[in-house]
């Protein structure tokens, strides 16, 4: 019987670090990549005994790893790191959350901390899991069943979730240094189920998926623009799932010249097929097919603000490595304010109006315009979108 395959690795936000649970000699154990020297290498962190299959791991920013444990009913944290030819480890405290599903939430802008979010039938709680000076803190409670978590801003203040109320989904922002306080941020037609795939703080690029078009669609927008959702004709690949998993940095008000890593999935995949790989701008009207490297690790992936796109492989004769492809920039973006995002309209295959209604939906969408995140407390962004 072939071992089962380990999970994905997580990377840090900076792309400098990664790890992953892995399986050998019978054995789940953690993994440390370092992805940012010359000669990329794996570190394994095994523990005082083997790990679960369904231990989560996540990289700080330091080279330390975080481990979630489940034990007796209760969710245990612990920073792992290597000490010569053994494994240390820091015990962090744990958590209970009786009838709550808890899970690491994406590593933070600011990776010396990590958080967790807590899902219930009805609030799902933030909780500070690493960082803090007591243990693991609970920092929000939030009405409603939430799930995804992508990071607005890069002090680790500003979260935006999916949160489900009432058999609907929308993305909300929460502020978690006002007490969890919670702002509207998706909302393009009342009934549509709206949520937030990635985002880009320099920029304020967002990707979305949404119904709202009359069947789910790969979308963007910009935080806080007074112009509508766009659902380009392109990012809609019949017979495929196209799944954001790295927006290029650095790109400071031009969302429109960010280069985005797009996995592609099959609807209907044959044996022993594997997931394609893309890269799109909003700028263009096409999608860029890319070659992707052997051995890598499918929906894992980094850009530099350079537009490198660094994507970690691992094959027999490299178990650890680096793949850099460049992308061609397909010219300058297109006029300022091209079919920038408003939180409550929308725009179908390069249609720059909002709509009178989404396909499907029946009449114009009527829902209270959510509150353009330049005015809320964002720690200084830019605004004049």
């Amino acid at each position: 019987m072939h071992a089962p395959a380990p999970p994905p690795p997580v990377l840090t936000a900076d792309g400098a670090y990664a790890a992953r649970l892995t399986h050998a000699g019978g054995s789940w154990y953690p993994e440390r990549w370092t992805l940012d020297s010359p000669e990329p290498y794996a570190v394994p962190l095994p523990g005082h005994q083997p790990e679960e299959p369904g231990t989560e791991v996540l990289p700080m920013a330091d080279g330390r790893v975080l481990v979630h444990r489940r034990a007796a009913g209760r969710h245990l944290f612990a920073l792992l790191y290597p000490t010569g030819p053994g494994t240390g480890e820091v015990a962090l405290g744990g958590v209970e959350c009786a009838g709550a599903e808890l899970t690491l939430l994406p590593p933070a802008p600011r990776g010396g901390r990590a958080y967790a979010l807590a899902a219930g039938d009805r609030s799902t709680a933030v909780w500070l899991v690493a960082g803090g000076s007591f243990g693991p803190e609970h920092l929000a409670e939030v009405p409603g069943r939430c799930s995804g978590g992508v990071w607005l801003d890069r002090t680790n203040r500003m979260l935006a979730l999916d949160r489900e109320l009432d058999g609907v989904t929308k993305t909300v922002a929460v502020d978690l240094e006002r007490g969890g306080e919670v702002t509207p941020l998706l909302q393009i037609a009342a009934g549509s189920d709206d949520r937030l795939l990635l985002a880009d703080a320099d920029s304020g690029l967002l990707l979305i998926r949404s119904d709202a078009p009359g069947e789910p669609r790969l979308g963007w927008g910009v935080l806080g623009s007074t112009h509508p959702v766009r659902f380009p004709e392109c990012l809609r690949l019949p017979g495929h799932r196209a799944t954001p998993f790295a927006v290029q940095p650095g790109q400071v008000l031009t969302p429109e010249a960010c280069a985005v890593a797009l996995r592609l999935d099959a609807a209907a995949p044959a044996a022993g097929s594997r997931p394609a790989l893309c890269a799109w701008r909003p700028a263009d009207r096409r999608v860029h097919p890319l070659t992707a490297p052997e051995g890598w690790l499918a929906g894992v992936g980094h850009w530099t603000p350079e537009g490198v796109l660094r994507l970690p492989c691992a094959t027999p004769a490299v178990p650890c490595g680096v793949a850099r492809i460049e992308v061609p920039d397909p010219g300058a973006p297109g006029p300022a304010g091209a079919g920038r995002a408003e939180p409550n309209s929308l725009a179908v295959d390069g249609d720059p109006r909002p709509t009178d209604g989404p396909g499907g939906r029946g009449g114009a969408p009527r829902t209270t315009r959510p509150v353009p995140l330049q005015q809320a407390p964002l720690g200084g962004r830019t605004t004049g979108r």
